[in-house]
């Protein structure tokens, strides 16, 4: 089989593709035949060895895959040869708070999904829903419940609450679409005309762009009629903004930050942190139990993740400039065909 490895902070030199032996599952374990993988910002990250959780040097990268399986190992109940499923990113995060003994994660710590086949235990897998392809569930694992974690954690928002989130990347496309099926208005900033008419397509009942309301959250306020917004999903920054945004004993989901850009990772202002009279909770992807709640969402609404771009297994190397370039709208896969 054909698999990809990666020496953190050499950048595309340092991913490279390796010819091994098919592996074969121990007890509890099973092996996948990958037909499907996302590639994303985070990805960059750890490309670059700029990534909050220790990279191991020739490891296989990428933490988002969907495929079948095609054998178990002793013991194993919860999947069967021929079952179509995903991988968790954090296959020992099974439910409840996130801990340090559950941060092994996959592409970083352990292998991870950029190959033919994994082996993977089997409390590290999902069924997908029926109606996605493997293309679709692979957009799911990180973006998709994150999102959810971000917006359920705190409580389900409820219809007729208002939900801000921020651009258009994965986790807020997914935000819209989950927040949308919950009854919630939704509000998204993004940068131009082309992907506030996407985002409206898709649902938002308002976009502000950022670019030409630099102090957008002021918009906000004005949206809600002074009141802002009952959650906020934060996976860009400026916090600050978020915190300005947010209603009184609402709260914010701070996903991530950008560690470029003029705003991205600015302290923030005590006085506004406590002003905002709301709660901050950082939110680091998602346990197997959000994964689970994420797939019988999609497939009670039959809802569809935005794809950008599918590249083939044999163009990853493409996969990562195109996502290197920015400015794609969705989702970017890697196919197996």
């Amino acid at each position: 089989m054909r698999s990809y490895h990666l020496e953190p902070g050499r950048g595309l030199d340092g991913l490279t593709m390796a010819d091994r032996d098919e592996p074969a599952p121990g007890r509890g374990q099973v092996v996948v035949r990958m037909r499907a993988n996302g590639l994303g910002f985070r990805d960059l990250l750890v490309l670059n060895g700029d990534y909050p959780l220790p990279i191991r040097p020739g490891i296989v990268p990428g933490c988002e895959g969907a495929g079948e399986v095609v054998a178990v190992g002793k013991d194993v109940t919860r999947v069967k040869p021929g079952d179509r499923v995903a991988a968790a990113v954090f296959p020992q995060w099974h439910d409840g708070p996130f801990l340090r003994e559950n941060a092994a994660q996959l592409g970083t710590m352990i292998d991870g999904m950029l190959t033919e086949y994994a082996v993977l235990g089997e409390d590290g897998v999902v069924p997908i829903p029926e109606h996605l392809s493997f293309e679709e569930a692979a957009a799911l694992p990180l973006a998709a419940v994150t999102a959810w974690n971000a917006l359920t954690s705190g409580g389900m928002p409820l219809p007729g609450d208002t939900v801000l989130t921020l651009g258009s990347g994965g986790v807020s496309l997914f935000t819209l679409m989950f927040a949308k099926a919950a009854g919630a208005r939704v509000i998204v900033t993004t940068s131009g005309p082309d992907k506030a008419g996407r985002l409206r397509e898709l649902g938002a009942d308002d976009v502000i762009d950022y670019r030409a309301t630099p102090s957008w959250w002021e918009e906000v306020r004005a949206l809600t009629n002074g009141r802002g917004a009952d959650r906020v999903v934060d996976p860009a920054g400026p916090l600050e903004q978020s915190l300005r945004s947010v209603a009184l004993g609402g709260e914010v989901a701070f996903v991530g930050y950008r560690l470029s850009g003029a705003e991205g990772a600015r302290p923030v202002d005590p006085a506004v942190l406590f002003g905002a009279g709301a709660v901050l909770r950082p939110v680091a992807t998602g346990s197997r139990a959000h994964f689970l709640q994420v797939n019988r969402a999609m497939a009670a609404h039959r809802l569809r993740p935005v794809i950008d771009r599918a590249f083939r297994f044999e163009d990853v190397h493409e996969a990562y400039r195109y996502c290197m370039a920015g400015g794609g709208f969705g989702k970017v896969v890697i196919s197996h065909g």
